[in-house]
């Protein structure tokens, strides 16, 4: 990252607009001064993969389709690539863990390595965030939850690594997420309350109000329950797309004084360059941290908010 800082500086050309490299490709990759640009540079969705100073890979184009009159491009982008690498990093990790127990069922052997640390992020997911806010049947809904978990936490950790992006980081990414979690929580409600149970959890009358009040309080609060449902996914949204994007334009921002002010021949540039060093390795380990608690809450937020409609009562 301190190379793609100094490379960013050390550039003459023009400063240009996200989209416009986003349409330049490759050629158009390092191509702006260090500034707003070049950390949207850094965090926003490509067409291709910088890989600086090793070159810069442009990904194949697949020609876009409508399906009722939406346009739908299906092409491969910078973080579709790393949502995949997501989704294998979530697949090889249960599988791994899957095989390892195999094996131990047979040797009667306590798990140990690889095994044992998915094992307790496993049972802590399952025990502490799904059967503890869900309750009874909420095993039906582990498998879903602990997918999530790894998957965010895999997104949210290759955006760290060397050349890494953050998918997590894309509101379209943590929208999708959420309209899963959506249609998840909102069928089990509809599943374990029933037709006339459900509709309660949007058309609900206090017990023992007086009749003249009823259409009333219905009127002003079922336009609220019902906006209710959608606020609490788009919050879901907005919390992890947020968290991730800021903690990579802080560790930019402090690269970037090594650019504006660093100088290995003046001490103030050294001063410079050694507080930013500093500072941006505190917010690496920081992201590190904040990569499981994101994981961590959208996990538990989604088993809380399931476990509430499934009790509405």
């Amino acid at each position: 990252m301190i190379q793609e800082v100094q490379e960013h500086g050390a550039g003459d050309a023009h400063v240009g607009a996200p989209e416009a490299h986003a349409a330049e490709g490759c050629a158009g990759a390092h191509a702006e001064e260090w500034g707003a640009d070049a950390m949207l540079h850094h965090v926003q969705d490509a067409s291709y993969w910088d890989l600086s100073p090793l070159g810069c890979l442009e990904f194949p184009t697949f020609p876009a389709f409508q399906v009722a009159g939406i346009t739908i491009d299906l092409s491969i982008t910078k973080h579709v690539l790393f949502l995949m690498l997501a989704s294998l990093g979530t697949i090889a990790t249960m599988w791994i863990a899957a095989r390892a127990s195999a094996r131990l069922d047979h040797a009667a052997k306590a798990p140990r390595g690889t095994l044992n640390i998915v094992e307790a992020f496993y049972l802590f997911i399952r025990d502490e965030v799904v059967m503890a806010n869900i309750g009874r049947g909420g095993e039906r809904f582990a498998p879903l939850i602990i997918t999530l978990f790894f998957f965010i936490l895999y997104a949210n950790l290759l955006g760290l690594l060397p050349w890494g992006a953050t998918a997590t980081g894309n509101i379209m990414v943590t929208g999708a997420l959420a309209l899963v979690a959506l249609v998840v929580i909102e069928s089990a409600g509809f599943a374990a309350l029933g037709p006339k149970g459900y509709a309660k959890t949007i058309f609900f009358l206090p017990p023992g109000l007086p009749g003249p009040l009823k259409p009333v309080l219905l009127a002003v609060l079922a336009p609220v329950e019902f906006i209710g449902k959608f606020s609490k996914i788009i919050a879901l949204a907005i919390r992890l797309f947020a968290n991730m994007t800021a903690g990579h334009f802080v560790v930019l921002a402090l690269m970037g004084l090594i650019v504006t002010y660093g100088s290995f021949t003046h001490p103030v540039g050294l001063v410079s360059i050694a507080g930013s060093l500093a500072l941006g390795l505190f917010v690496m380990l920081l992201e590190i941290f904040i990569a499981f608690v994101q994981a961590y809450i959208f996990a538990m937020l989604v088993a809380v908010f399931t476990g509430l409609i499934r009790h509405a009562h």
